[in-house]
């Protein structure tokens, strides 16, 4: 089935717009890709009338083109009829933002939008969903646009359950820099699931890594999405909630979702190659590292800061995750500090943590970076850039992203993320080189390369 209809519709209908209530879900959905977005849109109410200076159509069979996807916002007890109005327009897709189904105890009234829907000739998101947002194509969240942050145009999919969920992962990838293909909110999930989108994003040739927030499945759903997930040629991440007995009521009170057992489930997971986020920052930290590098590393990790207590944290942080940071034998020790300048060679550590100290210029950064991207001693470098060294300028990201660039050696930066940083910081995302914003993040990120899912 194609899915291209959700993600980069042509024409879209918003069935349930109010022309007294502007803040309307269905208001907000229709004003927003009206005016930004460039999908060609139908607003719909029986009542007719006007919205924005368009005209409202009274049914979706009233609209003379063709409508690829429709967004219903309408009341819950409305729905199977509007969908089934749908099927009749021969719409090829169609988002329930409503709520009121099965998490609400409805499912009776479920059941009833999925007959209508034939039994799946119009596939169907939702419901109790926020629908569908890829950059610069369309974004069906019921969200005002002044009040949402959202990432841009990247590589990484995100698959949730929850709404509340997505939208905050996406001000998380936005703030870390990481670029969307599209992300979508399934609720209910009646009968659009995880498989099939998983199906979807594997085919989709934009993109590189797919995310799941999943709250539970139906019966030997969780299994068949492990043996999916087993033979995916693209990184899957999950994060999962309900993983206590508090977790597990939450879950079925919100989208009507069987927990399960989670220490079950992750093992599964981590045994099938998937990566299993603990937290919304370990997910990030993930997707960053592995939207930028398409091949794995090695454990071994070479450090370089200014600071010796930056490097001690990092070493400490790297076995805690399973990494090494080994010390460089006698011969490399000796040609970092050849290179180095003269007013440092005397003070720098150069064993591993390198700290080339406060006095370190721009100059020592690079020749260390170059000098350990020559080396088979490490997989990886770990940067810890500190900005407010007097030795360096914004464009250093940019000048060591270079050399990542020429020798092909794994590169991770850490960069505190505050807007006077904001040069150097992009310096090493436009050139694909994660940056995070903490150590640990930075050590998560080279943890994700190993492709050892199972520590």
């Amino acid at each position: 089935m194609n899915f291209d209809i959700f993600f980069r519709p042509r024409t879209m209908a918003v069935i349930g717009v109010s022309t007294s209530n502007d803040l309307h879900p269905a208001n907000v959905v229709y004003s927003k890709n009206l005016l930004r977005y460039p999908v060609k849109i139908f607003p719909v109410n029986p009542k007719g009338g006007t919205l924005l200076n368009q005209t409202i159509y009274r049914s979706i069979s009233e609209i003379d083109e063709e409508v690829e996807l429709a967004i219903i916002a309408v009341r819950a007890d409305l729905v199977p009829e509007t969908v089934r109005e749908c099927v009749a327009a021969g719409v090829k897709g169609a988002i329930v933002i409503s709520g009121g189904f099965a998490e609400a105890g409805h499912q009776d009234l479920q059941d009833k939008m999925v007959l209508a829907a034939g039994g799946g000739n119009i596939p169907i998101i939702g419901p109790n969903c926020l629908g569908v947002f890829t950059p610069a194509h369309v974004d069906t969240f019921f969200l005002p646009s002044e009040r949402t942050v959202q990432p841009g145009t990247g590589n990484v999919a995100i698959v949730s359950q929850s709404g509340g969920i997505l939208v905050d992962l996406l001000v998380k990838f936005a703030d870390e820099g990481i670029g969307l293909s599209s992300a979508v909110s399934i609720g209910n999930k009646a009968m659009v699931r995880e498989l099939a989108l998983l199906d979807h994003f594997i085919n989709d040739p934009l993109t590189r890594v797919i995310v799941f927030y999943i709250e539970g499945f139906g019966e030997n759903e969780g299994r068949e999405f492990v043996l999916a997930a087993k033979d995916c040629p693209k990184p899957i991440v999950v994060l999962k909630s309900g993983k206590t007995a508090g977790g597990s009521r939450a879950v079925s009170s919100h989208t009507a979702s069987l927990a399960g057992d989670y220490a079950v489930f992750q093992s599964v997971l981590k045994q099938h190659g998937v990566y299993v986020a603990a937290n919304e920052f370990e997910l990030t930290s993930y997707c960053e590292a592995l939207s930028c590098y398409n091949q794995p590393a090695g454990k071994r990790i070479g450090i370089v800061s200014g600071s010796g207590g930056h490097g001690a944290l990092a070493v400490d942080a790297c076995y805690a995750y399973g990494l090494s940071a080994e010390e460089f034998d006698p011969p490399l020790q000796t040609a970092l500090r050849k290179v180095l300048s003269e007013n440092i060679k005397g003070i720098a550590s150069v064993a591993n943590p390198i700290d080339l100290t406060g006095s370190a210029l721009e100059h020592d950064f690079e020749v260390t970076v170059e000098t350990l991207s020559k080396s088979d001693q490490i997989d990886c470098i770990l940067l810890l850039m500190l900005p407010y060294l007097p030795g360096i300028t914004s464009d250093l990201g940019a000048k060591i992203s270079m050399i990542y660039r020429r020798q092909g050696k794994p590169l991770i930066a850490y960069v505190p993320h505050v807007e006077k940083y904001r040069m150097l910081i992009e310096g090493f995302e436009l050139n694909k080189v994660p940056v995070s914003s903490s150590i640990e993040g930075a050590v998560m990120m080279a943890k994700a390369l190993t492709g050892n899912k199972n520590d």
